[in-house]
């Protein structure tokens, strides 16, 4: 009998990578490599942050494993995030050896300051405005010079979200939510849509791909609608973009002089909602994957959250 296909997951215990590890113990031996046991699998402890792991009889490597948030510039936190996005990485590329890696980046690694209104993966990679998308950047650099696949998602969301929606929420009082500018269009990943990809993409050439659902979506009304599914309704007003980059730059200097702390609202949150961001995916499809999930397939009709999604949040 054919040995069953051993897959790796970085990472497995967070968001993306548990639902890549249940996705592919649907038709592989699942192995979850991190500091924490994921939900399926045999659990390989390692701390990105300053081990080597164990990929010993893995066929496929899907990496995971990241620091996120938005420290503050020189902060010992943006340290501690180089020290996983890339110093994590070249260990990782270089105990993977010859075997594939597919390696989850982001779309913040591209150049905020060129129109990204319809993004490729041609698109400039630099001028990022937060560490998380400088260390993004300079992670995926190594795997894309060491032969991997680079999947650049963006804003993705799904049941278990422990970033979106808790954010979005923080940033509601008394009913009102202040957005930057008029409304623009967004691409947002659905994360079975990002797990579909890492899985396809170990038949794929070396190179980067964008990974984002099918079409974009209206800013204003999606986050109404996101917020009102779970409990919240709001009034959105439109907030001059030269005064909110005003406030970020202010909420930035504070949080310098406590270090350790992030900013309350920084430059980098107002760029990703002030700017249509929209990917365009055609050199994933063109290597056949399709993005089969949508933003309705999490809410109701009627702006509720649909029978499916509580389902997914019970498991």
């Amino acid at each position: 009998m054919k040995p069953a296909l051993r897959i790796a997951v970085t990472g497995a215990s967070g968001f993306c990578g548990g639902h890549v590890a249940t996705a592919a113990a649907a038709f592989a031996d699942v192995v979850c490599v991190g500091r924490r046991p994921g939900p399926v699998g045999r659990h390989i402890p390692w701390d990105a942050a300053r081990g080597v792991p164990d990929l010993a009889g893995a066929d496929l490597v899907v990496h995971c494993a990241a620091a996120v948030g938005d420290p503050a510039p020189g902060s010992w936190a943006e340290a501690a995030m180089r020290a996983v996005n890339v110093d994590g990485t070249a260990r990782l590329m270089e105990a993977a050896g010859r075997r594939p890696v597919v390696w989850v980046s982001s779309a913040s690694v591209y150049d905020p300051r060129r129109d990204r209104s319809l993004v490729g993966e041609d698109h400039p990679v630099s001028g990022q405005l937060n560490a998380y998308g400088r260390t993004k950047a300079a992670g995926e650099r190594l795997a894309l010079d060491a032969g991997a696949v680079v999947l650049r998602p963006r804003a993705v969301y799904g049941p278990g979200d422990p970033h979106l929606l808790p954010r979005l929420r923080s940033r509601v009082r008394a009913g009102t939510l202040l957005l930057p500018g008029p409304d623009v269009q967004l691409s947002l990943t659905a994360v079975e849509n990002l797990a579909d990809a890492c899985l396809a993409a170990a038949d794929w050439p070396p190179g980067a791909y964008n990974i984002a659902d099918a079409t974009p979506y209206g800013r204003d009304e999606t986050l109404r609608r996101v917020l009102g599914a779970n409990g919240v309704r709001v009034r959105i007003r439109h907030l001059p973009l030269g005064v909110a980059l005003s406030a970020a730059r202010a909420a930035e200097t504070v949080a310098r002089l406590r270090p350790g702390a992030e900013a309350a609202l920084s430059r980098y949150a107002v760029d990703q909602l002030a700017h249509s961001v929209v990917l365009d995916t055609g050199r994933a499809r063109a290597r056949g994957w399709t993005p089969r999930r949508t933003l309705e397939d999490f809410l109701g009709t009627e702006g509720g959250v649909s029978p499916r999604t509580r389902s997914a949040a019970r498991r």
